[in-house]
């Protein structure tokens, strides 16, 4: 019996090292190649819903990157990966959501599994999400974590990255789009697969304009 523990231990620790050795290269790797695929996206291919994606880098991306900053997470250039404030908010039932960064969906898009609606393994998978979140910041740094982010994310069934929700929803490229449309792009995140795009009000694009301008001086 003490010798089936010993090997079942032993059989542990080499997979989880062979684990951490797995996310350390590939960290590494993504932080110049992009993300050939993620979980989700095999999970969603899998359910019937298609593959759509085209990797551009962040400069093509036009008023997306501020637009998804500026509903997604305010505090980007401030935290450190994870925005403590924001997941205190959530504990006290201030804030309805998970909290998430744009960091941390970054790394549960990449590496980890989606949400399935309150199953223990969310829990598992959100704290895995702190810690790799605040290594994938120190790692990348800001702007290739908005770059992947933003290239991975899905913006409805089979649709992913900035490129292209700008071609599928509006028949251009992500470079092309308007505050206006970027904006509305960016209200689809949080339920990509039940929200559709709507016309912008005025005040919502205004703040997409700003933050341009103030979300984004880390970059």
């Amino acid at each position: 019996m003490a010798g089936k523990r010993k090997r079942w231990r032993r059989t542990l620790a080499r997979t989880l090292a062979g684990a951490v050795v797995a996310l350390c290269g590939s960290a590494i790797l993504y932080r110049v190649v992009p993300v050939p695929l993620t979980p989700l996206m095999v999970i969603r291919a899998l359910q019937g819903h298609g593959l759509q994606k085209d990797w551009i880098p962040l400069e093509a991306m036009g008023p997306l990157p501020a637009a998804a900053v500026g509903r997604e997470d305010q505090r980007f250039c401030e935290h450190s990966g994870v925005d403590w404030i924001e997941l205190e908010r959530v504990a006290r039932g201030q804030r309805v959501g998970g909290g998430s960064t744009v960091t941390m969906q970054t790394v549960k898009n990449v590496y980890l599994w989606p949400s399935r609606g309150g199953h223990a393994l969310d829990y598992l998978r959100k704290g895995l999400e702190v810690p790799l979140a605040v290594t994938l910041d120190a790692a990348w740094g800001k702007r290739r974590v908005l770059e992947v982010y933003l290239n991975v994310i899905e913006f409805g069934p089979g649709i992913y990255g900035a490129e292209a929700a700008a071609l599928h929803h509006y028949g251009k490229t992500a470079g092309q789009l308007s505050a206006a449309e970027a904006t509305a792009l960016a209200a689809l995140l949080p339920s990509p697969l039940t929200r559709t795009v709507r016309a912008q009000r005025a005040d919502e694009v205004a703040a997409t304009k700003r933050a341009a301008a103030d979300q984004l001086g880390c970059l």
